[in-house]
């Protein structure tokens, strides 16, 4: 059921490296400081939806190595981002993953308080001040851009194009998924967190050719029509197409008797899973029932934090929400494989027996998501770590050799 796509996509080369990032990368501290700066921070991020944020002063946070944002949709309905740092001492505004307010922001610490569009009302106690100048002391905004009803921000200016140049092949996709119009699943987010380096879940993710053995349930729905290609500029594509066989597994097995594509899906759209990729960590899912995005998010060298946030269609049917749950029932399983297989690929970064990476041509998109993390970053090409201490000056004179 292999679909003509109407991107395009970069093919696999004839004779590559197929190797990858050598192991001491994921266990440095110095090295998730370079990627902190270089790559976290300076990429575009997605938060959440719109739907999210139905009401006036309904707000969503968004933390990362060390950086909190707060967007909230003012009382003029649009939506903004700003540091979730009050001007004063530099408390958090607002408190939680997800709230609301009543016509202000009002700082917990020493009771600042803000309009919904970041300006401050005024601060407690402003004599004590000797005057102050409340133009210059609101929220500072940070970098926002809506893709389809999604929210998108980064805190420091970066290498990408606006979101809407660089997902721009597949503007066609999301609209006729209609994902604009996709409501928050209820208490839509997810968390877990894991022992393990964040590159290590993106690279369990970043290829398809672990899926015959490792998920069952997948193999039983798409395995055997999977595919990941790469396109330009840092985005990738995955799809597997079901409904060619019954499935064998419960759950498989009645969702595809339930599954029903909504109307106006492109041919490569139909009967299909389909995710979207963004680097460095954030990927959209997209099923017949709505979609979900998840994202890795660092904590330290060794932690990271896995989550992401659930949508449906608005006029869901009895059928599709038995279909939707059964599509998470599936998700769920595949989840877990995945954290295990994550746990397991970065304990074998330790042992003095790994000799590093031999990749598939399946595992192409693993290797490029490494190139682009080596050109960012041009010290975790070396194959022997240099001290600690020294990272962050080797790298600072490979970039200057360029």
């Amino acid at each position: 059921m292999t679909a003509h796509l109407p991107f395009p996509t970069e093919p696999t080369p004839n004779s590559w490296d197929r190797g990858g990032l050598p192991a001491w990368t994921y266990h440095s501290e110095a090295v998730l400081a370079l990627e902190r700066s270089s790559v976290f921070l300076t990429h575009w991020q997605v938060v959440g939806h719109v739907s999210d944020l139905p009401k006036d002063g309904d707000w969503l946070t968004f933390d990362i190595l060390g950086e909190r944002a707060v967007v909230m949709r003012g009382q003029d309905g649009v939506v903004r981002a700003f540091h979730n740092l009050c001007r004063h001492r530099g408390a958090r505004v607002v408190d939680g993953v997800q709230g609301s307010c009543r016509g202000s922001i009002v700082c917990p610490f020493h009771g600042w308080v803000y309009n919904l569009d970041g300006t401050l009302r005024g601060a407690s106690r402003p004599d004590s001040f000797g005057g102050i100048d409340r133009e210059k002391f609101s929220l500072k905004p940070i970098e926002m851009e809506l893709f389809h009803g999604f929210i998108f921000l980064r805190f420091e200016p970066g290498p990408q194009p606006p979101v809407a140049d660089l997902l721009a092949p597949f503007a066609a996709d999301f609209a006729a998924y209609r994902s604009e119009t996709l409501v928050s699943d209820g208490p839509s987010r997810w968390i877990t967190e894991l022992p393990v380096n964040w590159k290590s879940v993106r690279d369990v993710d970043n290829e398809g050719y672990h899926v015959p053995l490792a998920h069952p349930g997948l193999q039983d729905l798409y395995g055997r029509d999977y595919q990941d290609h790469q396109l330009a500029g840092g985005i990738n594509f995955s799809r597997g197409a079901f409904g060619d066989r019954p499935g064998r597994i419960w759950s498989v097995r009645n969702y595809i008797k339930l599954s029903e594509d909504p109307e106006g899906l492109s041919p490569h759209l139909q009967k299909a899973w389909t995710y979207y990729g963004l680097f460095p960590a954030t990927v959209f899912a997209f099923t017949p029932e709505g979609a979900q995005f998840y994202h890795e998010v660092p904590l330290s060298a060794g932690k990271t934090r896995l989550t992401g946030r659930l949508y449906r269609y608005a006029e869901e049917t009895r059928q599709q929400r038995l279909a939707r749950y059964l599509a998470t029932r599936i998700d769920r399983d595949t989840s877990a494989e995945d954290q295990q297989l994550t746990i397991w690929s970065n304990e074998s970064m330790a042992s003095r027996a790994f000799d590093g990476f031999h990749l598939s041509d399946l595992e192409y998109g693993l290797r490029a998501h490494h190139d682009r993390l080596r050109d960012l970053i041009p010290v975790m090409a070396l194959s022997d770590p240099p001290p600690e201490a020294d990272i962050a000056r080797r790298n600072a004179e490979l970039l200057d050799r360029r």
